[in-house]
């Protein structure tokens, strides 16, 4: 059977197209995949990888179904090209004894672990039904032994551009452009569970606390909270209570009337009038004096708000959303922040991970925000691409300052590419601060290794031999040289890890 991976990225997330097209075949334009032959049958398995290394795609050989899984879960994959029987892997992984159902576990295997990978079956004439069987449940397509080596050549080509062509379609590789989303990227599983959240709990009055650390776009999540409510024809108002004397944040919030304290020559609406009917958003509320904790408390359980020096009562209709880049668990425990106040806005909580812990949309920002950056300074003019060596340097980016600092970097070098004339950004325009950064070994996509931990030290050089083998587009000499060792040892090391 054969597992083929294009440009892969972290277990179960969409893999990185852009790096993946960068990487083509320039006589037929067909992208270079990474092939791992999963074949119980070894001359086989050679035959297969010979058949494929023709279009550039560079194949690794394992013989058993824990080997497949062993790979499943140290990679990400696009395709999955699985003989349905193979007899010496019964009874493992619960697999038939006789073998006759191993493709279909490496299938469900696949599925569970790389959701976005497509399937073809390799199957008997005898087995076709089984094989439709499984077309019908989600599988590419599937092609009848003998193999017609041409015909499966073809078929992978086919598959991998299939895969590109769908990851590259608006709304599928960048941004959900769509229901109230617009500038978020949800290609990371993380984030897409979010989004679902967001859809869940925006249609009732529920209060929701946003948590992550400063950058990671808690106020992009607030308003699409508020776009998906019954509350979206009204206001979205935001109101930052971090680095404000209590003073000017009791004013800010609840207003006041003329004459309330010096220069207040008229009345005035806080933001809880302004919002009247939408939705507000107190963001970093865990910077909030413990004085204004309480009055805060007071209107969220009345739906009243005085202004400072008023004595009577306005009533407001405010969906709140919170948000603090603090712990508000420790808070708690010191007595820092209200325990009351805590409960009453956090109806639903929603955490967004840094940056480094979505490495797979990283490529996702940094195309939107170049587009967007890009049409600001000249909507006329095409959109500079990125080499794929300046995107894995950005990938492997720690980005302590996240989306913000990301959205800085990109901003600064299409600046720095458009004044220079140049129609594409490679490693020259990176900020000095990203380029001499110590980003850590990166996965065969850019990705850091750190998810990587627990990995063997075989694993992870069959890995660097795999990928340097496909940026030199299967040239040994070239590989060798760039993986510092001779040629006779990367020949016994490809022989060893069972790599062609």
């Amino acid at each position: 059977m054969v597992l083929v991976r294009v440009q892969m990225r972290a277990r179960g997330n969409p893999p990185t197209l852009h790096a993946m097209a960068n990487a083509s075949d320039p006589k037929t334009d067909t992208p270079r995949a990474q092939v791992l032959i999963v074949e119980d049958e070894r001359d086989h398995a050679e035959v297969m990888a010979d058949a494929l290394r023709a279009p550039g795609h560079v194949s690794t050989i394992v013989g058993t179904v824990d080997g497949a899984i062993d790979e499943l879960q140290h990679g990400a994959f696009d395709i999955v090209v699985t003989d349905l029987r193979m007899p010496e892997c019964g009874g493992t992984h619960g697999v038939n004894d006789d073998g006759s159902d191993a493709g279909l576990v490496v299938l469900r295997t696949a599925r569970e672990l790389q959701p976005d990978a497509e399937t073809i079956m390799v199957t008997a004439h005898g087995d076709v039904s089984t094989a439709r069987a499984a077309f019908k449940d989600g599988a590419y397509d599937f092609i009848e032994k003998p193999l017609d080596l041409m015909l499966f050549r073809k078929l992978v080509n086919r598959a991998a551009e299939a895969v590109l062509l769908r990851h590259q379609a608006p709304g599928m590789d960048d941004l959900v452009q769509h229901d109230g989303f617009e500038g978020i990227v949800a290609g990371s599983e993380p984030m897409r569970k979010i989004l679902d959240t967001v859809c869940t709990v925006a249609p009732s009055n529920l209060p929701v606390l946003i948590t992550g650390a400063s950058g990671v776009g808690k106020e992009l999540i607030a308003e699409a909270v508020h776009k998906h409510s019954d509350r979206s024809t009204k206001r979205f108002v935001t109101m930052n209570c971090a680095g404000q004397t209590e003073s000017l944040l009791e004013d800010q919030l609840f207003g006041h009337v003329k004459g309330a304290y010096t220069g207040a020559d008229k009345d005035r609406e806080g933001v809880f009038e302004y919002a009247n009917g939408g939705t507000l958003f107190l963001d970093e509320i865990g910077d909030m004096p413990l004085t204004m904790q309480a009055k805060l408390l007071r209107v969220l359980e009345s739906g009243e708000v005085i202004r400072l020096g008023a004595n009577a009562t306005k009533h407001v209709d405010v969906r709140i959303v919170s948000a603090t880049n603090r712990d508000l668990n420790t808070m708690l425990k010191d007595e820092s922040f209200r325990e009351d106040l805590y409960f009453r806005i956090n109806g639903a909580e929603i955490n967004i991970p840094p940056l480094c812990e979505r490495r797979e949309d990283i490529p996702r920002i940094v195309r939107h925000a170049a587009a967007k950056f890009s049409g600001q300074l000249d909507a006329n003019a095409p959109v500079p691409e990125f080499d794929s060596a300046v995107m894995d340097q950005l990938t492997a980016f720690d980005w302590p300052g996240n989306v913000r600092q990301l959205l800085n970097a990109v901003q600064g070098m299409v600046v720095i590419a458009r004044g220079a004339g140049d129609h594409s950004i490679s490693l020259r325009h990176l900020p000095a601060v990203i380029a001499q950064g110590d980003h850590g070994a990166v996965d065969s996509t850019g990705g850091a290794v750190g998810s990587l931990a627990g990995a063997s030290l075989d694993q992870l050089e069959k890995r660097a031999i795999r990928e340097t083998l496909r940026l030199t587009g299967g040239n040994r000499e070239k590989a060798a040289k760039m993986l510092g060792i001779g040629e006779r040892t990367l020949y016994r090391k490809l022989k060893e890890y069972g790599l062609r």
